[in-house]
């Protein structure tokens, strides 16, 4: 992950403002923080207040603290292009709605800068005990996103295989995710024009 952000010149994040859509308890903000980015270039939302309070916890001083708030991601409460990075993980999937899905996708491009990047994380294939959710494939996220160059690369290898392969061999578990023919996600790092025309809902 951290060799895609470097290749497509995301990286370094010091100075860059980041938004975590569905932050959950701020996990992925952690993340981008041992990463290099600065605690209070960061900012999150979260539908479930609980969730959120747990991520105002984890990365709130009284010196510098994230924004974290509590919100629908369809209509988020920053300004247009605040972010430098809009970035979300395993929010789409959960989302069954092709209305909601494009809803959230415009809001995450509308809080972006001009030439800025939404980061994404998500499954690419559905997951056959779990009908609550819904697959997001190459097509859809590139008409999510349509007119940003889009760059994505499947990743994570299968949980099944993964916990078979790992205990034997870690290497191989390894070797068999690079080859990504088993991976169920996709990171993908989707950049924007440096002029974006704004979409309505």
């Amino acid at each position: 992950m951290l060799n895609m952000l470097s290749e497509h010149g995301v990286l370094p994040l010091r100075d860059k403002t980041i938004l975590d859509v569905g932050c959950g308890s701020g996990q992925g903000l952690v993340d981008f923080e041992s990463w290099g980015a600065r605690r209070q270039n960061l900012a999150g939302i979260d539908l479930l207040e609980e969730s959120a309070r747990l991520a105002r916890v984890r990365l709130g001083t009284r010196e510098c603290a994230a924004d974290i708030r509590c919100g629908n991601a369809a209509e988020l409460p920053w300004p247009h292009e605040t972010f430098d990075i809009v970035s979300q993980s395993t929010v789409f999937t959960s989302i069954l709605s092709d209305g909601l899905r494009r809803a959230i996708a415009d809001e995450m491009v509308r809080v972006a800068r001009p030439g800025g990047v939404i980061l994404w994380y998500d499954f690419r294939v559905n997951n056959p005990d779990n009908q609550h959710v819904r697959r997001v494939g190459a097509r859809e996220i590139r008409s999510l996103f349509a007119g940003c160059e889009v760059h994505l690369r499947p990743i994570t290898l299968a949980p099944p295989v993964a916990r078979r392969l790992v205990p034997l061999s870690w290497v191989t578990a390894l070797m068999l995710e690079n080859l990504r023919i088993f991976n169920t996600h996709y990171f993908g790092v989707i950049r924007l024009s440096p002029r974006v025309v704004r979409r309505s809902h």
